[in-house]
Parts: C-alpha cells; structure tokens; sequence
C-alpha cells in the first residue's frame, strides 16, 4: 500500500509541475500580449529585391487565384517576383499560370517536401535577390505586406514573421483552428517579443535574408515542421526573429475533423523529435552561453498543445474535485485548490489571446466541437510512431460558401 501510495504522489507531483508551469508559462506570455513594443529605429532606408516562394505539391484548386493576389501589393513591381513552385501540377493549371507575370518552377521528388522544394527552386532562380519570402499554396498577402516586411529589414532584422490570419470560418473546425492559431500569434509571437524573446515561425508568411535563407535551408532535410529545425537552427546561432503584429497574411483553415487530425499528429511527432534531438544542447546554450531564446523555443517542443492543455487539466482538475467531495480524507498530496489555480490560469490566459472578434454566438456553437478536438489530438498522441517521416498532404480550395 505504502508504495503504491509513493507512485501516486509522484505521479501528483509530476503532472502538477508539468501542466502548473505550462499554466504559468502560457499566462506570462499571454499577459505581455496585451501590451505594445516599441519599434526600432530604421538603420537603412531603401527597397530590396524579393523572392516571393510559393511551393505547392497539387495545389491546382487554389494556385492560379493565389499567383493573381500574389501581384497585387503597394511595394514596387520592379522589386518583387513571384516564383510558384509547382510539384505535381496538372497541364492545365500550368497553362494558366502563364498568363500572369510570375515564374514557375517545376519540381518533382520520390517524397516531397517543402524543404526540397524550396531548396531545388532557390538553385534555379539565382542569387540575385535580397530577401525570400515563404508562402503556402493557400496563402493571401494583404496589399501592404511586403511593405512592411521591408520596413522591418529597414530596422535591422533579417527573419521577419508576418501574423497569419484565417481566410475562412466556415465550420467549426474552422473557427477552432483560426482561434487556435490566433492564441499561438498573441502567446509564442507578440507576447514573447514584448518580453524581448524571438517570436516563433509558422512555416509560411515569413521573411529571411536571402542568401542566409540559402545557406541554412541547404542543412534543413525535415519531412514535415520545417520551419521547427528552421528555427532551432537560427535561434541557435543567435538569430532575433522579429514578428510584424500588423502584416497580415490570410490562410486557409482546416474544416474536417480527419484533416485537423492528421495535421496535429504530424506537429505533435515533429515537437517531439525536435525536443529529444535539442533537450541536451538546450541544456548546454542556457547555462555556457546564457542563450534563453534557444531553451525557451526547446522547451516549447514538450510544452502541451493548447488544446491538450485546456481539456487535461480540466479533467484532472474535476478528479480532484470530487476525490475532494466523496473522500474527507484526502490522500493525495498536492490540494486541490492548486489545481483550480491551475485552471484559472490557463483559462484567463487564453482569455486574453482570444481576439475580440471571436467572442460570438458562432463561435460559442464551434465550442460544442471542443471535445471532439480534444479527443483527436489526446489520441494522436498514441500514433505519433513514423508521423514525422512522410509527407502528409493538406487539401486546399475545399472552401464551401
């Protein structure tokens, strides 16, 4: 009885630090997205040369629209190109393309990624461009977003993230995704740049000095979460990869609940990857070179998905709750008002992350589907084995109106 008593505490004990810090974590972060950073001063003035990348592996639904909206920014035509990267297109779609003023890049692997297909069309193009700029296939750059991109490099940064917004709310899904993605832009983006920490990638919207972009997409061979190695790798070498709160670049959200399962599934085995390939070296850039950016993004490999987070530690809190009720004696060790700090926390955070514009009855119908949510990725954690190592393909242009 004794040692099984012992196990129950260290279980207590365990999950308490794990899901208390990321509770507390989360609310920091989040709190400091309320606030405003004060932008640098320029150190240049002046208009560079953009490589607009989009890669797409059968993406004939929504390239062609893309590649039109692609052109229509306020920067000067003269300083931007947009370079479509076409794995598996159709003939047709092909066709179409070349009406418009933009360059296609055929490519075509045994297994394609988008690293490979980044990296192939950046050996075609040449060097003469100053910064890469990354979009998906989905991906709609409001007109001003190059703009602004360059006004950034103006202050000095050479990886800029721009904040990706949902092109669509049409399903619940939909909603929790573009939520989702809204709470990781205020949480891991705003809120760590207000504390002067890098902001976080997201794999499209982004910027990079060109030929640095180059030379560290060569070392980058991931299947799936580039952009993690991307970011590991730059913050590593003591990149600050400033993010642009204003530069809004519209994505299309996942509307089936298979597909938000198989994306979460392959994010979660990349995390996980990423953690166990960095948690040493992590170790070792906090403590010999003070490098908190790089153990902050390690430690973001391991930290509980959002959703996860919420749905875990309501259960457990609920646990305690009625152990606390049905058994006067309690013999758990951590009390259960820790856990309703915990709760309270987490739920505030979130709270402040959500923009107003959510706060609907729609989105209140979407809330219904939360549990559903949270079963999937709670199961995907039990078939991450192999996620990671094939490319796993997300339909888009399935929008219905």
């Amino acid at each position: 009885m004794d040692v099984i008593r012992i196990l129950i505490h260290a279980l207590e004990i365990l999950l308490f630090g794990y899901f208390g810090f990321a509770s507390i974590y989360i609310f920091i972060f989040s709190f400091a997205g309320l606030f405003k950073r004060k932008k640098q001063d320029k150190s240049s003035n002046r208009q560079r040369r953009f490589a607009v990348l989009i890669p797409g592996y059968k993406e004939d639904n929504v390239i062609v629209e893309v590649a039109k909206k692609a052109l229509e920014q306020s920067y000067s035509k003269e300083f931007f190109e947009v370079i479509i990267i076409a794995d598996s297109f159709q003939k047709s779609t092909l066709e179409a393309l070349e009406e418009f003023p933009v360059s296609v890049v055929e490519v075509s692997f045994e297994k394609s990624t988008k690293s490979k297909a980044l990296n192939q069309a950046m050996k075609v193009i040449g060097d003469e461009y100053d910064v890469a700029l990354v979009l998906d296939a989905d991906n709609i750059m409001e007109e001003d977003f190059i703009e602004k991109i360059n006004d950034a490099f103006d202050e000095g940064y050479s990886v800029v993230q721009g904040h990706r917004i949902a092109k669509n709310t049409n399903t619940p899904f939909a909603i929790l995704d573009a939520i989702s993605e809204e709470i990781n832009n205020h949480i891991f983006r705003k809120g760590h740049r207000v504390l002067g920490l890098s902001s976080a990638l997201i794999g499209s919207g982004m910027a990079f000095d060109y030929h640095f972009f180059k030379n560290t997409m060569a070392n980058v061979n991931a299947v799936g979460g580039f952009d993690k190695e991307l970011e590991l790798k730059l913050l590593k070498d003591g990149t600050k990869i400033e993010y642009l709160d204003d530069a809004l670049v519209l994505d299309e959200k996942v509307q089936k609940s298979e597909v938000f399962s198989n994306q979460r599934k392959r994010w979660l085995s990349a995390q996980f990857i990423y953690f166990r390939n960095y948690f040493a070296s992590g170790l070792q850039e906090l403590f010999v070179r003070g490098n908190v950016d790089f153990f902050d993004k390690v430690y973001q490999m391991v930290s509980p998905p959002r959703v996860l987070l919420l749905g875990l530690v309501v259960i457990i809190t609920f646990l305690y709750f009625m152990t606390t009720l049905f058994f006067p004696i309690n013999f758990l060790i951590i009390p259960a008002i820790f856990w309703y700090a915990v709760l309270l926390l987490t739920v505030v955070a979130f709270s402040f992350a959500v923009p107003k514009k959510f706060y609907s009855l729609q989105t209140l119908k979407a809330l219904l589907t939360l549990p559903k949510a949270f079963l999937l990725m709670f199961l995907s954690l039990f078939k991450l084995k192999g996620a990671n190592k094939k490319f796993i393909h997300t339909e888009h242009g399935t929008i219905n109106s």
